[in-house]
């Protein structure tokens, strides 16, 4: 999608359609309204009759330069950056739904010139985000259903607010596109996503936006010892890899911040195998994965001023006459022997040796993200994610990015007890603690195998997949953790 920010009048404006909030009573900005009393008095007209009610996107035809106004309600007249998404969202998709390539947003002037930056990128963000649509491989689409905007323009009163917009324009793309790529990833049919050609993929993305990529090989992974990471992909023909991403691995003295993503590229459960229905959705089970690998990109495009890590584990779970069984002992990187109760509790092992490897930045923080307990969304549903960690400033941290982001924690205990629950009798721990307090005695599985760094572990199992669709957010992949991360270590470049 283009984006151009023009200065200009509304009354002077040519356009497809133009975006007109609706606030509360059922008023519209000064701007509209004196448009509107120099064109007839439409939208008043429609806004009075008590027709239009709060929740309505409603298409209003005009005459003259701007051909329809969609009116959205809006609510309180002040600025929240999740209300404007969701806001253009719901209008992006009804721009679509008319099969439009153009639409008009007017920056509001009651808002300051210094302010004009963050509004602006909640409005990209949503509109690039609620125009995503994976049709790779729909090859019946016509014309109409392949329609999608092709071009944004934001009108602004003079160039001062301009210039501010066009940053905030340039900040929302990276974001939006860093989530595009996200969503892209876990959309991915695991035919086509394999391990190797994730690898390729990652390569392509560290070559397009200049941050480093190691690419470590099934003997390379032997060679370190990551015999929980190899201990997964045994049953799979597709040999695993551990990437490694670096930003500004050239400047030694900016602090270091390690991210670690689960990368299960499909998930059968293995041995322990999971039913059938829904389990074409484990092609998505290294969501994880591809949010490092898309913030990284973007912490690269936007040049922060941070050594931003990324470690991505990458294999299939799959059953096999090879495959790990339940009661087997794997022995991972860090020497900690494991007693594999259920194989398809994977994903604390792959991310074991990664947290592991961690440790050789010597990092401030180590944040990972991870589709890994079911318990996770039959605690928290599809509202939120869960975050744990031994170190309150970074869970502090997080949480701060996540109300910028609306991408939601809620923190969760760590308490030791749950030890209990991963204690084994033949090993120093077992892989799973059974259905009781899952998210929590996952964690305590991941903290045996972190380093001397303070840790955060974020469970975005529930929040990873979007059933029906919301404004911004068709219904797929959502492409969680992106923009959170981003923004993560965008306030830990700023606060150093």
């Amino acid at each position: 999608m283009e984006i151009n920010v023009q200065v200009g009048k509304l009354e002077e404006l040519k356009a497809e359609a133009v975006y007109c909030p609706v606030f509360e009573g059922n008023k519209i900005e000064p701007d509209f309204a004196a448009f509107d009393k120099k064109t007839g008095g439409t939208l008043a007209r429609v806004l009075s009759t008590g027709d239009y009610k709060e929740g309505q996107t409603t298409v209003v035809y005009l005459n003259g330069g701007i051909k329809r106004a969609i009116l959205d309600w809006y609510g309180k007249r002040r600025f929240d950056a999740e209300a404007v998404r969701r806001a253009i969202g719901r209008v992006v998709n009804k721009a679509n739904e008319l099969g439009l390539k153009e639409l008009t947003l007017v920056y509001p002037k009651t808002l300051p010139v210094s302010q004009a930056e963050e509004p602006t990128v909640a409005m990209v963000e949503a509109a690039l985000l609620a125009n995503y649509k994976m049709m790779e491989y729909m090859t019946t689409l016509d014309e109409r259903q392949k329609s999608r905007l092709k071009h944004l323009n934001i009108l602004v009163a003079n160039r001062a607010v301009g210039q501010r917009t066009e940053k905030g324009a340039q900040r929302g793309r990276v974001a939006a596109e860093a989530t595009i790529l996200t969503r892209d990833l876990a959309n991915y049919p695991s035919n086509y996503l394999t391990p190797t050609r994730y690898a390729e993929i990652a390569r392509s993305e560290g070559k397009k936006w200049g941050f480093k990529v190691q690419v470590l090989t099934k003997t390379e992974i032997e060679k370190l010892g990551m015999g929980a990471l190899l201990g997964v992909a045994k049953g799979s023909a597709e040999p695993p890899v551990f990437m490694i991403l670096e930003h500004n691995a050239e400047r030694p003295r900016l602090d270091t911040v390690v991210l670690v993503g689960k990368g299960v590229t499909f998930d059968t459960g293995g041995i322990s195998l999971k039913p059938a229905d829904k389990m074409d959705e484990m092609k998505g089970d290294m969501a994880g994965s591809a949010a490092v690998l898309a913030a990284v990109g973007a912490a690269a495009r936007l040049k922060l001023p941070i050594h931003l890590v990324g470690l991505m584990p990458v294999t299939e779970n799959m059953p096999s006459g090879t495959a790990t069984k339940p009661g087997d002992i794997l022995k991972a990187l860090n020497g900690k022997t494991i007693e594999i109760i259920n194989t398809d509790a994977e994903g604390r092992l792959i991310l074991a040796d990664a947290l592991t490897y961690a440790e050789r930045f010597k990092p401030k923080a180590v944040v990972d993200i991870a589709t890994l307990t079911g318990a996770c969304r039959v605690a928290l549903g599809d509202i939120c994610a869960a975050v744990l960690g031994t170190d309150q400033r970074v869970i502090d941290r997080l949480k701060k990015a996540s109300t910028q982001t609306a991408e939601r924690l809620w923190q969760m205990p760590l308490y030791d007890e749950y030890d209990q629950l991963i204690k084994s009798s033949i090993a120093d721990v077992k892989n799973s603690g059974g259905r009781y307090g899952g998210v929590m005695s996952a964690a305590r599985f991941l903290k045996k195998f972190i380093g001397d760094y303070p840790w955060a572990h974020i469970d975005i199992a529930g929040v990873d997949l979007e059933e029906k669709g919301q404004p911004y957010v068709p219904k797929g992949a959502t492409g969680f953790g992106a923009r959170l991360l981003l923004q993560f270590a965008e306030n830990w470049a700023k606060r150093s």
